[in-house]
């Protein structure tokens, strides 16, 4: 009798002092800074997946183009553009270039100004669109002086015009004409005319009489 009196003893001890010890690390988890389980560690260890973003295609820059060489070879540049591609001091050749995204491509398109040494007028605007990894003249203006540049994806084109006896570098105005491309070409979307104002010569208004 005495053996089973001592082990029930023992049993009940031992399940106070189990309850008594989890009482205690309950309260010692609850009072580490108020922060109860997360005291104890990260509250997830396994990495949790963000959700899926989608993501663009833009087109990417192409490789730096050899200007010069894609005017002078280009089939649809007059013979006039051409013979003003000249180097105007060593090496260096009237042209100015930019890249863009004007077609939707999958390479950026390619603009080149042509200009004369002297006074930088513009005596050609292009516009080249990658195709199979070759560059194909989809825009030519030739009547100078013509500056193009990208503006928003969009090709804006600037013709100064010239009245009877104005030197070349004092135009009258200018036409500011917005291509975009649709269905395969550019298309003209918008034309603004500016005209430059004269601020020679201008006399003071007369004072009103009292």
């Amino acid at each position: 009798m005495r053996g089973l009196t001592g082990t029930g003893t023992t049993r009940a001890a031992m399940t106070v002092t189990a309850v008594l010890a989890a009482a205690v690390l309950f309260v010692a988890g609850c009072g580490t800074g108020g922060t109860g389980t997360r005291d104890e560690g990260p509250a997830h260890a396994d990495p949790v997946a963000s959700p899926a973003t989608p993501t663009s295609s833009p087109s990417r820059p192409p490789d730096r183009v050899d200007a010069v060489r894609l005017i002078k070879a280009d089939p649809e540049v007059s013979t006039e553009v051409k013979r003003e591609l000249e180097p105007c001091v060593a090496d260096e050749y009237p042209v100015d270039v930019s890249y863009g995204s004007l077609t939707g491509g999958s390479v950026d398109d390619v603009v080149v100004n042509v200009l004369t040494c002297g006074d930088a007028v513009g005596v050609g605007s292009y516009v080249y669109r990658d195709q199979g990894g070759a560059y194909v003249n989809v825009f030519a203006a030739e009547e100078p002086p013509v500056y193009a540049e990208i503006d928003r994806g969009d090709l804006v084109v600037t013709k100064q015009v010239y009245d009877r006896g104005d030197p070349v570098s004092s135009p009258s105005g200018e036409n500011v004409i917005t291509y975009r491309w649709a269905a395969g070409r550019f298309a003209e979307k918008y034309r603004t005319h500016n005209d430059y104002g004269q601020v020679t010569g201008a006399q003071p208004a007369p004072a009103p009489a009292g």
